[in-house]
């Protein structure tokens, strides 16, 4: 069904400039198709820019009519029916944008895609009212305002660097947080791990605050779904680089489930061990580990089926230079050791 073809409809949107407040004025008619249908349902397909539960409380509030009257969202149509909204749609968030530097790896019409360095938090919270990615990203595009979470469509974690996907306009944030819900968004990071793994695996191990300590997050059976993939990219004497695949999404997943094999990362405060350097290690290790003071995860790489176009798209990323400098350390502290 699409409205470009099956509607006859008047759209104004009307930006209140004192308020900050926009306005959608439209009327639709129901396709004789949709016959049977609930109203929501259609609406949603009729109006894909917007979100189902924003339309949802449109049609409870009274803002969007079917024939002139209030009906529920469960309403069946018949077809033909007139539809009316006339709506405010307010900014989902108030945060204030701010002229902050962004690595803009990507950037069209529906998306953006940034490279995250290590530090920034991602969005404002309670001890953090600004100068996140957040605050950036509002600056550089305004229109976010007008989407939740100001189109971010996940996370990373202050101290993990790397990629990130922003949506750009209502439908866009759609399409892909149903790739996300469906796993199909590749999400790859590279770790250095405590400990030498052999080969590569898969935890699947469900995951959920933990029941003391609620800042962090912890293995629990009753937990939600959360499955890691790993291989071995490089092998040192007492530490392993690995390529990591999530499966899931969950919070501060791949710090814990690596924590969980016990193979923690490196620099990771919550979830790690207290520094343990391998005996003999060469003074420029002992540096490089005593000075790391963030958790060794950085998010490479990224793909995904581009919300407007369906095309499939790819980026990657280097490792960021306190992390190669890291790399070169336990190389030439293996290569020494191996001589010997």
């Amino acid at each position: 069904m699409k409205a470009a073809v099956h509607c006859k409809q008047k759209s104004v949107i009307i930006h209140a400039m004192k308020t900050m407040i926009k306005k959608i004025q439209q009327r639709l008619q129901i396709p004789e198709e949709a016959s049977g249908q609930r109203f929501d349902q259609v609406l949603v397909k009729l109006l894909p820019e917007y979100s189902r539960v924003l339309i949802q409380k449109w049609i409870k509030s009274g803002e969007a009519l079917l024939n002139h009257k209030i009906v529920k969202p469960k309403t069946l149509v018949s077809g033909g029916e007139t539809v009316l909204i006339e709506a405010q749609l307010e900014p989902k968030t108030e945060w204030a944008a701010q002229p902050l530097p962004l690595n803009i790896v990507f950037e069209d019409e529906a998306l953006l895609v940034v490279n995250k360095p290590i530090g920034l938090i991602v969005h404002p919270g309670s001890g953090n009212p600004d100068h996140t990615l957040v605050n950036a990203l509002l600056h550089h595009n305004p229109e976010l305002e007008a989407l939740p979470r100001a189109g971010l469509i996940h996370r990373l974690d202050k101290d993990t660097s790397g990629l990130l996907i922003i949506a750009k306009t209502q439908v866009a944030y759609n399409h892909l947080n149903k790739q996300l819900k469906a796993r199909s968004i590749r999400r790859e990071y590279q770790t250095i791990v405590s400990g030498t793994l052999i080969s590569g695996g898969t935890v699947d191990a469900p995951m959920a605050r933990h029941p003391l300590q609620r800042k962090r997050m912890a293995v629990i059976e009753t937990g939600r779904p959360a499955i890691t993939h790993y291989r071995v990219l490089e092998k040192f004497r007492a530490h392993t680089r690995l390529k990591v695949r999530l499966e899931t999404g969950r919070t501060h997943q791949i710090r814990v489930h690596m924590a969980y094999i016990q193979h923690p990362i490196i620099g990771d405060a919550t979830y790690g061990e207290r520094l343990r350097l391998p005996k003999g290690a060469t003074p420029n290790l002992t540096q490089s580990l005593r000075q790391f003071k963030h958790q060794a995860l950085h998010a490479d790489e990224l793909g995904l089926l581009h919300p407007v176009t369906q095309t499939e798209m790819a980026w990657k990323v280097e490792l960021p230079d306190d992390f190669q400098e890291l790399l070169a350390a336990l190389r030439d502290d293996s290569i020494l050791h191996n001589r010997t």
